[in-house]
């Protein structure tokens, strides 16, 4: 999939991804939104030294 492609899924503009891609400068909402468009599951969490997951 093209840039151009992801950000039609998502309403933004090809550029606006393009630079938020370089800076990798998201938004929670915007990954859960990209993640909407890609049919994947986006899961955030912090890993403990023991491997537990929050």
């Amino acid at each position: 999939m093209t840039i151009t492609d992801l950000a039609k899924l998502i309403n933004t503009s090809t550029q606006n991804l393009s630079n938020k891609l370089k800076r990798d400068d998201f938004k929670m909402s915007e990954l859960r939104e990209i993640a909407g468009a890609l049919e994947v599951v986006f899961e955030t969490y912090f890993i403990m030294e023991d491997g537990t997951k929050i």
